[in-house]
């Protein structure tokens, strides 16, 4: 007798269905995710830790680092046998790659791995509700979609509910840009989520507005290029990042406002005055100089020069002296010296970082630098990673041992991983974890921002006591 072949339930299941959701990459891939978990509760699903019991399991892809890519691919590996298994005991999955790799490699996935079912690209994930008919109905064609939508995804996403941004803490992601127009020549993103796009200020208030209701006090704004804000004002005009600030500034509540990724050649006048002028934006900003070669730089079509980026940091730093900075790195792009590298390395020494990402050169295809040789061999791109990484960890050591002593306003998120202690974020994004008396009860400080003395250093955190006096911003501790 042959064995029906399992299926998705359909109509009113009698348990939830299942989904789990792995993301990689950046934080607007983390923000995607939750977009999706957000969009897939409106259609039955709870999530799931365990892919190995999900009805669907998506892996939200970054294309930006190869290996990046080629952990998908191993992943999916491993998907196909748990969705062997459960196949065997008449339980159907369905695998969807969603992301950048999915926009830019969506056949090369269908042709290596026969076990995924949905493509989606990331301008296209508001549609998974109808991919996911499409693959329970075995039309695997049909379950593609890479293409950039004419419509605002924003406006097909359900409204974030309530309850699940509390479960995620009191800090947010917001997206407010996507796509980039740079090419730097590196660089996927203007292939993978298309050309500059802003939302217009009144959608980034209402959904702000909505957040700040449900409890968040701490929100991110996000973009691929995020300082290229320019947003529908709603007055027949356009509004910048700074201006936006102001908007956002208003509501009763929020008590910090922080934005990445940044590009050198959009941090206006403006936007520097806003680190200034507006106390509720962090003074914490993620700035990516990618190298400190003026050669290199030019070969990257990053359209600034190092003494650019020196300025931008003057200018930064004279608005707001307590502003620190973290970056982003590529060691051995092609063409890249020793002379090139040892400017990196003098850019880093002059600026010092509080923290940075750095990695080494892998070409992208499709990408201009990608045409030509990668002329620098893979030992010498590690011996030049490792040097980097260790003074920037020397800057980031040095860094917060600046912070001892210091008195900072903490955002509680957590309990600790201890009895009795609670976990914050400080306004550089550091964690810090305090010991609350024993009188207290921990959930009484989630969601609230108290003055803490920093009093010890930990390997990835400081550690503090709560000061006597305490503050308010929207009726809470601030």
């Amino acid at each position: 007798m042959t064995k029906p072949e399992p299926e998705l339930s359909s109509g009113e299941p009698e348990t939830p269905r299942r989904a789990h959701i792995k993301s990689y990459g950046c934080q607007m891939n983390v923000h995607d995710a939750e977009r999706m978990a957000d969009l897939l509760a409106g259609e039955g699903f709870v999530m799931t830790e365990d892919a190995g019991d999900a009805d669907l399991v998506i892996l939200n892809t970054c294309h930006i680092r190869e290996k990046a890519a080629e952990k998908v691919y191993s992943e999916l590996g491993r998907l196909r046998v748990a969705k062997e298994q459960r196949a065997a005991d008449g339980r159907k999955t369905l695998i969807a790659v969603a992301g950048c790799v999915a926009q830019a490699e969506g056949g090369e996935i269908m042709k290596r791995q026969p076990n995924v079912d949905i493509v989606v690209g990331p301008q296209s994930y508001h549609r998974l509700p109808d991919l996911i008919a499409r693959a329970a109905a075995h039309d695997r064609k049909g379950a593609i979609d890479t293409e950039f939508p004419e419509e605002d995804k924003f406006s097909a996403l359900p409204k974030p509910q309530a309850k699940r941004l509390l479960a995620r803490g009191p800090s947010a992601f917001l997206t407010v840009q996507e796509g980039c127009d740079k090419f730097c020549s590196f660089c996927v993103v203007p292939f993978t989520r298309g050309a500059e796009t802003s939302r217009p200020v009144a959608a980034i208030v209402e959904e702000a507005r909505a957040m700040v209701e449900a409890g968040i006090r701490d929100i991110m704004l996000l973009g691929q290029n995020v300082n290229a804000y320019h947003g529908d004002d709603g007055k027949g005009g356009t509004a910048d990042l700074a201006r936006l600030f102001d908007r956002l500034s208003a509501i009763e509540g929020l008590a910090r406002i922080r934005y990445a990724t940044s590009h050198p050649r959009d941090m206006n006048a403006a936007l520097v005055a806003a680190h200034r002028d507006n106390p509720k934006v962090m003074p914490y900003l993620h700035l990516p100089v990618q190298s400190g070669s003026n050669r290199v730089l030019k070969a990257m079509n990053r359209r600034h020069d190092r003494d650019f980026y020196f300025r931008i940091v003057d200018d930064l730093r004279a608005a707001r002296p307590d502003i620190a900075l973290s970056s982003d790195f590529i060691t051995g792009f092609p063409g890249e010296t020793d002379a090139d590298f040892e400017d990196t390395m003098d850019l880093v020494r002059r600026i010092g970082f509080a923290a940075a990402y750095s990695f080494k050169y892998s070409p992208r295809p499709g990408t201009k630098s990608a045409e030509g040789p990668d002329s620098v061999p893979e030992s010498v791109k590690a011996e030049r990673l490792a040097a980097l990484q260790a003074l920037i960890a020397e800057q980031q050591n040095a860094f917060n041992a600046a912070c001892l002593g210091r008195r900072m306003p903490v955002l509680f998120e957590k309990a600790g991983r201890f009895p009795g202690q609670v976990s914050g974020k400080s306004p550089y994004l550091q964690a810090v974890n305090v010991e609350i008396p024993a009188e207290n009860v921990i959930s009484d400080f989630i969601g609230r921002i108290a003055d803490v003395d920093i009093t010890e250093l930990a390997s990835n955190s400081l550690r503090g006591k709560m000061a006597e006096s305490r503050s308010a911003v929207g009726g809470k501790a601030a």
